[in-house]
């Protein structure tokens, strides 16, 4: 009985045994097929869809002008790109003559941006039309590696150029990638130049990421876990500009089909309210498909558009100097206000007659300035010596850089014995330079924007800050203001100086000066024509200004370049430009406005 039992339990066992070395080896044959055998099957099904990340580009932080006005904002635009490894070159003629390129065109592109990754979309062409966006995405199925993004381009209010002040955003070049790889990638749209380069850390925001399932033809399908692992792009800070579009819009308009340049200051503040150096250009153009042409046709052009004439141009300053030589004459005591010069036409100094430009009888200081009397000071300068007039001149900023936000700057000269030792030798000059300095001739140089800071110190009784373009930035619609101080600048003069000059410079617009035909009414202007002489052809004509007279809101320095005198052609652009900021439409303002914060 016991050995039946015992039977009968082994051959349990062993059918049990056979039951589960069967399953096992179904379950081994089967993931033999699964790896081995039906091994293409699945690897072909699983590179049917992959998971692709998304890159999404940060809009670019806008402009605003003082009165919260958008002045440059983003649009959408398409772009064409290319990814390499998946891209077909026999299509290349095809691309070409539907999108209506010259031949060669994507090759040479292409090979522009070779050191980009095959792996990574390479823009070819910006600002392409509906149509040619249609028929990419008719053709898709036959244009492997060819798609089009959705970009933002920057676009100007109010037909503004503002070429130099905003400057241009542009990709990234390879050189510049590779100083900062930290923190930029190839194909990148960086600012380049004026406000877009200078505030870039500001305006560029952080990139986004999505991630989406694929296809084999690498087209979206779907969200990859329902798009938890997305991050949102960061929009750019906004800037609040301290330009005032009426007055930028006036300054562009009269300074179209001249060379010159238009700078207007706030005194108080060295908040620029206006800056145009022209010929400008158009920075809508370099987001055009034929960008890289454009900037060919601008680098050779021999107006030479690209250079900012408002902060690099250098040329004599002319009788606008005259109110400094008044103030360093009264400063060290050398005139008062009762001071008078018979002028008679010319001074005779050596063997050498220096010439004026009226036979003006004897004036007085105040006279000197509404009448802009040569005589009156070459007999000053000659009393203040060169090296203490040198002196004062830097004092009020020139000779050296103004410190303004957008880079390029030129310092300007300033002549002293040094400087001329130097330049013709210890004992090879005489005080005959002088008399040049005094009317603004001669070696003195000055740029625009110095020349503006310099009637601003005249307007603000010796205080202003550094001229800047920045109020403040907004943050998720707030605006913020205080981390937008300028330094300050000062000149250590009095206060009585200040004003004898000052009423110089009313009697030239109010008086019988050369430019009392831009006078205002109700707002009253001071100011101060000048020629600058140029040896290479006609003389440039110079105007500074400030108004109100009695509480100045706004200083301006107008050159505009062979063209003849300052009162003819200078002063009158000065004119429009303050009635522009000073004299506002009473619906003017009637836009939305930001949330203020530390004003």
């Amino acid at each position: 009985m016991n050995e039946e039992h015992q039977i009968g339990k082994d051959v349990r066992r062993r059918i049990l045994l056979v039951i589960i070395i069967g399953f096992f080896s179904l379950v081994s044959f089967q993931l033999i097929q699964m790896q081995i055998l039906e091994h293409a099957a699945f690897d072909e099904k699983s590179n049917e869809n992959s998971i692709k990340k998304v890159v999404i580009d940060a809009p670019r932080g806008i402009f605003f002008d003082r009165n919260q006005k958008p002045i440059v904002s983003n649009k959408p635009s398409f772009s064409l790109q290319i990814t390499p490894n998946e891209y077909d070159t026999e299509k290349t003629e095809i691309l070409e003559t539907a999108l209506q390129l010259d031949s060669g065109y994507i090759s040479k592109i292409l090979y522009e941006k070779r050191y980009y990754s095959k792996y990574q979309p390479r823009k070819i062409l910006k600002s392409v039309d509906f149509k040619s966006i249609a028929w990419l995405e008719e053709n898709s199925e036959q244009l492997p590696g060819v798609s089009y993004k959705v970009d933002l381009q920057r676009d100007y209010a109010f037909g503004l150029l503002g070429s130099h002040m905003f400057g241009y955003i542009r990709e990234i070049s390879a050189e510049k990638f590779e100083k900062d790889r930290e923190d930029y990638s190839l194909g990148d749209i960086i600012g380049y130049a004026g406000i877009e380069k200078s505030y870039e850390r500001y305006l560029r925001g952080k990139k986004g990421y999505n991630y989406v399932i694929v296809d084999s033809r690498q087209k979206p399908i779907g969200k990859y876990l329902k798009g938890v692992e997305d991050i949102d792009p960061q929009k750019g800070y906004d800037l609040i500009l301290t330009i005032d579009a009426d007055a930028q819009k006036v300054a562009e308009e009269a300074l179209k089909g001249k060379r010159g340049a238009v700078v207007a200051v706030e005194p108080s503040t060295g908040e620029i309210l206006a800056f145009v150096s022209a010929p400008e250009y158009s920075l809508a153009n370099f987001a055009a498909v034929t960008s890289g042409e454009y900037w060919k046709k601008l680098s050779s052009d021999p107006e030479k558009p690209l250079f900012n004439r408002a902060s690099m141009s250098i040329k004599p300053p002319g009788s606008t100097i005259k109110m400094l030589a008044a103030i360093i004459g009264l400063e060290e005591k050398l005139i008062s206000t009762y001071t008078t010069v018979k002028c008679t036409g010319g001074f005779r100094y050596g063997n050498r007659t220096f010439r004026c430009t009226h036979v003006h009888g004897t004036v007085d200081l105040e006279e000197s300035i509404e009448k802009s009397c040569n005589i009156f000071y070459y007999q000053l300068i000659l009393k203040i010596g060169l090296n203490r007039w040198a002196k004062y001149i830097r004092q009020f900023g020139f000779g050296t850089k103004t410190g303004i936000d957008i880079g390029e700057e030129s310092k300007g000269i300033v002549p002293d014995s040094a400087y001329y030792n130097r330049v013709y030798g210890k004992n090879k000059w005489t005080e005959g330079n002088l008399l040049s300095l005094s009317i603004g001739q001669g070696e003195l140089s000055a740029t625009p924007v110095q020349l503006a800071q310099y009637v601003s110190l005249i307007a603000n009784n010796g205080k202003t800050k550094k001229p800047h373009f920045v109020k403040g930035i907004v943050k998720n619609g707030v605006a913020e203001y205080s981390q937008f101080i300028a330094e300050d600048v000062k000149a250590d003069i009095s206060q009585r100086s200040f004003d004898i000059v000052k009423k110089g410079m009313y009697k030239v617009v109010n008086g019988e000066g050369s430019a009392r035909h831009i006078r205002l009414p109700g707002i009253d202007i001071a100011g101060k024509t000048g020629t600058s002489q140029n040896p290479h052809g006609e003389d440039h004509a110079l105007f500074v200004a400030f108004a109100p007279y009695e509480n100045p809101k706004i200083a301006v320095a107008v050159i505009v370049e062979n063209i003849g005198f300052g009162s003819t052609h200078a002063a009158p652009i000065a004119g429009d430009v303050i009635k522009a900021y000073l004299v506002k439409d009473e619906n003017e303002f009637d836009v939305p406005l930001l949330t203020l914060k530390n004003q």
